[in-house]
């Protein structure tokens, strides 16, 4: 069974469409790029499966249920901005991220905050933008959840970083989870990537494997995602 799917969602603000009619389903065991330039659609959407919006009409499925307190405990998210109490200590925020999360492997957490170098004593407000995204990164993929969605989860690291960062989600996701990333650094994420759905004005305008689509193509994902997207 599919772990997301979406029948004929819609998001509107007024009589601005952020999603139109969006059929998409998404199953277990795969990476998937959510790809598009912005204003296509895909935080809103993102947002949406995390039940922190709701439809204008259509439906959305998490595990076969609608968003709501059920699925929550399935999604493991990261947000494309800080959202963690900046006066907690490294180490505090894993307590908080066990007391919330029963999933949440305590021991996983440490494990990659020491291979960074990361003192789990320090403050959240005293580490730099790019070990703030690793320490949020860590707490999401070291919950044993369903469905992972990571909104530009490497934009504001170095190449370096992005490699370990990348390395971090393939090797430490629930094999029968789903992880979906949200990224604008289409070459960084490609080599993880299994399937890619590309959002234009709020409309899947692609939704393939991405073996399939460089096959057809003779082109990589990035340089198909350039053309479809070229202003």
């Amino acid at each position: 069974m599919a772990i997301l799917e979406c029948k004929n969602l819609s998001k509107r603000y007024g009589k601005v469409a952020a999603l139109e009619d969006v059929n998409l389903a998404i199953e277990p065991g795969r990476v998937v790029g959510l790809l598009g330039p912005n204003g296509s659609g895909k935080t809103t959407l993102i947002k949406l499966i995390n039940g922190l919006l709701t439809p204008s009409t259509g439906e959305i499925l998490v595990g076969g249920e609608q968003p709501g307190p059920y699925t929550k405990a399935l999604v493991s998210y990261l947000p494309d901005r800080d959202y963690l109490a900046d006066w907690m200590t490294v180490e505090q925020q894993l307590g908080f991220f066990a007391d919330m999360y029963a999933d949440f492997d305590r021991d996983k957490a440490m494990e990659m905050l020491l291979r960074l170098n990361i003192d789990p004593k320090q403050r959240f407000k005293a580490l730099s933008k790019g070990t703030r995204e690793k320490v949020q990164l860590i707490l999401v993929m070291s919950r044993k959840a369903s469905l992972y969605l990571l909104d530009e989860p490497i934009g504001g690291v170095d190449p370096a970083t992005r490699d370990y960062i990348l390395d971090t989600i393939i090797r430490n996701y629930n094999p029968e989870a789903a992880v979906i990333i949200s990224t604008h650094l289409i070459a960084d994420v490609e080599p993880v990537l299994d399937d890619v759905v590309f959002l234009q004005n709020g409309r899947v305008v692609l939704h393939q494997a991405a073996d399939e689509l460089r096959e057809e193509r003779g082109k990589s994902v990035d340089q198909t995602f350039r053309e479809v997207f070229k202003c």
